[in-house]
């Protein structure tokens, strides 16, 4: 599965397995590909950060945006993890033991994947902040469309985690998604 492909199941309004997860990774993966854009376009220029600093934000930018890519990816692989895990058998009381374990597994790798792609994000923001007000003025709208994906993107990774908490029942994995959750939606307040 490719990040256009998934891409294509999130705009098709049929496709029931890619969602909100994958959605808000890609928008990280905007966010950090317009930032660095804007770093490069701000490299030669005297904004206010040394030019090897604004490569060395282009660099990290870039690499952000491809492991946010594939964390789209990731988050569509996780969702069907749970899908299949609903799909076992349950006729018998082993066979529902094992369904309930499956599932709870793999609502726990359906928080996490989110999380990782939420903090991949909160580290985009970051970098936005350390360039605001120094950088090229003449790409300041690509600069604020990139601030709001990756506000977008953290947001909607969050809420991604919460929409799997019910299906974990180990506390101390509850405990660890949720306040991580809350940390990540606290962010965008």
């Amino acid at each position: 599965m490719s990040l256009y492909s998934v891409l294509d199941d999130v705009m098709d309004s049929n496709n029931f397995t890619v969602g909100g997860g994958s959605a808000s990774a890609i928008a990280g993966s905007m966010a950090a590909g317009l930032i660095s854009m804007v770093s490069r376009l701000s490299i030669g220029k005297d904004y206010g950060l040394d030019d090897r600093r604004y490569e060395e934000i282009s660099k990290e930018l870039d690499q952000l945006c491809k492991d946010l890519a594939s964390g789209s990816e990731e988050d569509t692989q996780a969702f069907l993890g749970i899908k299949n895990a609903f799909s076992l058998p349950k006729e018998r009381d082993d066979q529902k033991a094992l369904r309930r374990k499956a599932i709870e597994n793999a609502a726990v790798v359906a928080a996490t994947v989110p999380m990782e792609n939420a903090n991949r994000a909160k580290r985009v923001l970051e970098i936005y902040r350390e360039m605001d007000g120094k950088s090229n003025p003449n790409a300041s709208s690509d600069f604020t469309a990139g601030m709001l994906l990756a506000k977008s993107a953290i947001l909607g990774c969050a809420l991604n985690i919460d929409a799997n908490l019910s299906l974990i029942k180990d506390e101390t994995k509850l405990t660890f998604l949720k306040e991580a959750s809350d940390r990540l939606k606290s962010i965008v307040e």
